[in-house]
């Protein structure tokens, strides 16, 4: 996920973060993690290292921790490793005069960005530019005396020898030590790998670690070669001619191409929070025959709470160590990419003869859960090249229960817009899951069995009857309704229910709940020259309440004819001369002016339309800003893909994407701002493309201001637009009554109460309140209800009314406790007096608003042991909503603290302040 909006957030109005990555922090031999980015400020740089307590949404999930301005004396190099292995995460030195730092970067695309983008800045820094950098803009993040030591300093950076490329005693020393980088990129000396060594067999151990087996031949250098057609379509290539060399190799790929088979072993297991008890020989296996790749997944790894902070678990070790152990032993496996969200692990393993056909990787996740918070739910996934050949790789846990499969559908969409990979070629945008030529999906996908007594579904399993059992299946049904996993594809289901069983045994639950058995765990495909041979359960294996579920593949790979290859490359080289100097490019649109009608907030609007090469030449094209404008579109606006490379008689859909969230509802509603843009297509040596986008937005209560709504005794879009503006752009303490409301003010917005209200009366007893995501579809009916008063009672279950209050509160433009109360109330956190003096001092609405909800929660607080909301929950749910640092200001782990003691006092305390 891209955690640099957080950062962003954070930082000044000039001051832009343009790459944000997670990392391992080593501090006095303990490994802490961090959030790291790169700042830019009127062309200086520095790098910003900020500590986190989960995934960094906002800015109140960061605090700033370390600045190091990019200068003439900081350097920065790619530590390698002892053994390094393809897709291995990287350890990235930072040196300066004063600081040193060492930090683990997970091999994703954030952080290789974060690396390629970092050895940018450090090229632009001007050596003769005078006066020197001054990095005034850090003062307010460093020490006085830090910033002077360096303001001292004359000159600015001169990038290193390693940077450069230049040949220099101290680079010689890097190489011999096994760390070198070239033209900012590291490389691997001769000398290291005559070090690498090789593990005589899969069960190797050693300090109780897993030592995956490496050799030469999986060392990647920075080097490429025309004869390896998988490592050169992934090179990061800017001239136009090289795009035109991939775009016509793409063309007559079936010509220097042939498919061969390999056989791919995919398995999942919940393990329940587990830690691995038998050999998972059993599993793994994969037959007489030894898989070519094994991709194996986990749910559940860690139920812990400490597994929700972004910190190591032991039981990855444990779990990794235990499948590295229960690998064919016939054959001998390097480790390519390991990549976890909490619970939710996947690993990735090759034949060691086949990993130097392995290119192109990149691993994600995402998170789905209350306001994209909770990762306890979500995937993770990786992206890879073997030979010629594009496989995605997803490892889900979706929703649980068995009434909510449509919130399971919701994740399953939520993963597929959301799980994106970096593409190696610099013009073309993200790869999503679908743009592969083969995915592999596979997890705890949750789907249960319905609409059958569970001792009718007992009966037909002890006799085997799964073809009648298999009708009641969710996941079926769904499928038919092409709700999910359109195009996939999945084996017949020959194997008993795989979910719940008590621990240990082959028993089905005899717990209090008695859960109906069910096909929980999953595995499905989609791409062409995909053959299933097996796909299984494992009832031999205990460990968890799941029964861990396999399969093996056979997938056609285009394998690359190194001869003919080169004959084609060849041929194309000759002929591109002349298409170059005598073609323009040139395109047509499908459409050229878009209308947006009723825009409503948090509701997405996608219209089309396609770009058609009508020249004689491959074109790149890209979405470019307007002169003083900081990105090519407004913010409520995106262009999918924004950048990418048409070939010659081909079409790409462009999708326009309309999305109004809390950082532009506010000045829509006021009018302030409108649905208005003009996006410029423009064309590499082509022309540019004007493409007016326009729109209406219907006003609505989230994105409002308290006050404006105590004026509004109707819904807001029964509203005349001339009374909204005017409520709206009202100073927080105005000196008089607006002159058009002849009523007197609302104590509280009607919103809050209806939204308050329905939770009161309907869902204190509700399991897991505020802590268990609602469906989108039922926030679209409650928003609407809020906005017409139609109908008269709120729609949707209690989780999505209790998500929509929580997103209300979240979009307030001045939260309950005003900004200009926040340091007040910190100051005032460890006295409750002092804190309801604070309280007292508010705007009569606010404080209205503040009273009223803490009463809620203070009942809330009586139904503990059915809604599993204890006073310290409560507290963390809502102080990060109620009282929030003003804009440009940064929350610190003290700062946080002091919010929940402030709200705590409250939900404590059976009274109301006057």
């Amino acid at each position: 996920m891209d955690q640099s909006v957080a950062v962003q957030d954070s930082l000044k109005e000039d001051e832009n973060c343009i790459v944000a990555a997670q990392c391992q922090f080593f501090v006095n031999d303990v490994i802490e993690s961090r959030l790291v980015s790169l700042v830019e400020c009127k062309s200086e740089y520095g790098i910003f290292l900020f500590t986190h307590r989960r995934m960094a949404i906002t800015k109140d999930d960061i605090s700033l921790d370390k600045v190091v301005p990019i200068t003439k004396d900081c350097t920065i190099e790619e530590v390698l490793s002892e053994f390094p292995v393809l897709g291995a995460d990287m350890t990235v030195r930072i040196t300066s005069d004063s600081v040193f730092l060492e930090l683990q970067l997970p091999f994703s695309s954030h952080s290789q960005r974060f690396l390629d983008e970092t050895c940018k800045a450090c090229h632009g820094v001007d050596m003769s530019e005078d006066p020197c950098p001054q990095f005034l803009w850090l003062s307010k993040y460093l020490p006085k005396s830090a910033l002077a030591s360096d303001s001292e300093k004359k000159g600015a950076f001169i990038p290193t020898a390693a940077f450069k490329g230049i040949e220099t005693e101290a680079s010689d020393n890097k190489r011999k030590t096994g760390t070198a980088t070239v033209n900012g990129k590291s490389q691997v000396s001769e000398e290291t790998k005559q070090n690498i060594q090789n593990i005589s067999d899969n069960n190797a151990v050693r300090d109780g670690k897993v030592k995956p087996e490496v050799n030469n031949d999986m060392v990647r250098s920075s080097s490429y070669t025309v004869a390896n057609k998988a490592q050169m379509l992934a090179m990061p290539q800017f001239e136009l001619r090289d795009n035109l060399i991939k775009c016509e190799l793409l063309k007559r790929e079936e010509s220097y191409t042939f498919t061969k088979n390999y056989r791919f072993f995919v398995g999942t297991y919940n393990v329940n929070g587990q830690s691995p008890k038998e050999s998972l020989l059993p599993w793994l296996k994969g037959g007489i025959e030894p898989p070519d790749i094994y991709l194996v997944g986990f749910q559940e790894l860690d139920l812990s709470k400490e597994a929700f902070i972004f910190s190591d678990t032991p039981k990855e070790q444990e779990w990794s160590k235990a499948v590295y152990e229960g690998l064919h032993p016939e054959s001998k496996y390097a480790m390519i990419k390991v990549i976890r969200l909490v619970g939710i692990m996947l690993l990735f393993y090759v034949k060691k003869e086949l990993a130097e056909y392995i290119s192109a990787i990149e691993a994600e996740y995402v998170g789905t859960g209350i306001m994209g918070r909770m990762g306890n739910k979500g995937a993770v996934g990786i992206r890879f090249n073997f030979h010629n050949s594009s496989l995605c790789i997803v490892n889900c846990h979706l929703a649980a229960h068995t009434e909510e499969y449509e919130r399971r559908n919701q994740d399953f969409r939520d993963i597929c817009s959301r799980l994106t990979f970096r593409s190696f070629d610099p013009v073309l945008p993200n790869l999503p899951i679908m743009k592969h030529e083969t995915v592999l999906w596979f997890g705890d996908l949750n789907y249960r069995i319905s609409d059958v007594d569970v001792e009718q579904v007992k009966k037909l399993i002890d006799e085997r009857d799964f073809k009648t059992l298999y009708k009641y299946d969710q996941l079926k049904k769904q499928m038919e309704e092409k709700a999910v996993f359109d195009g996939f594809t999945e084996g017949e289901l020959t194997f008993q229910p795989t979910y719940k069983y008590d621990t240990g045994s082959d028993q089905w639950d005899t717990s209090e709940k008695c859960r109906t058995p069910a096909w929980c765990d999953r595995i499905l495909w989609k791409g062409k020259s995909v053959k299933q041979l097996q796909y299984s359960s494992h009832l031999s294996l205990k460990t968890s309440d799941h029964k861990p579920v396999s399969s093996i593949f056979e997938i056609g790979i285009k394998v690359v004819n190194e001869e003919l290859y080169k004959k084609t490359f060849e041929e194309i080289v000759r002929s591109l001369d002349k298409m170059e100097n005598e073609c323009i490019p040139s395109v047509s649109l499908s459409e050229r002016e878009f209308y947006f009608k009723d825009v409503k907030y948090m509701q997405r609007q996608v219209q089309t339309f396609t770009i058609y090469n009508d020249g004689q030449v491959p074109c790149q094209f890209q979405f470019i800003q307007k002169l003083e404008e900081p990105a090519y579109c407004k913010p409520w606006l995106t262009a999918q893909p924004c950048k990418g490379f048409v070939a010659q008689g081909a079409k790409l859909e462009i999708e326009l994407e309309v999305f109004v969230n809390k950082t532009t509802a506010t000045k829509l509603t006021s009018q302030e701002e409108k649905l208005e843009d003009i996006l410029i297509l423009h064309l590499e040596r082509g022309k540019d493309y004007f493409v007016p986008i326009s729109g209406n937005y219907l006003p609505s209560c989230f994105g409002s201001s308290l006050q404006a709504l105590c004026y509004m005794r109707e819904p807001i879009q029964d509203m005349p637009p001339e009374h909204i503006q005017q409520f709206t752009l009202m100073p927080l303490h105005p000196q008089t009554e607006p002159s058009n409301t002849l009523e007197k003010q609302l104590d509280i917005p009607k919103e809050v109460w209806m939204l308050v209200e329905h939770l009161y009366r309907n869902a204190c007893h509700q399991a897991d309140l505020f802590q268990q995501p609602g469906l989108r579809t039922e926030f679209e009916e409650i928003r609407d209800c809020l906005d017409t008063g139609m109908p008269d009672s709120l729609p949707g279950s209690n989780h999505s009314v209790a998500e929509a209050l929580l997103l209300f509160l979240d979009a307030l433009p001045e939260p309950v406790i005003c900004y200009s109360h926040y340091h007040k109330s910190l100051d005032s956190s460890g006295s409750y007096t002092q804190c309801k003096q604070a309280i007292s001092t508010l705007p009569q609405c606010h404080k209205n608003v503040f009273n009223y909800l803490m009463a809620f929660l203070r009942e809330l607080l009586k139904y503990f042991m059915f809604n599993n909301l204890d006073r310290s929950t409560l507290a963390s749910i809502f102080g990060s909503l109620l009282l929030r640092p003003p804009p440009g200001i940064k929350q610190d782990a003290t700062q946080k603290k002091k919010v929940q003691e402030f709200i705590e006092h409250f939900i404590s305390k059976q009274e109301d302040v006057s």
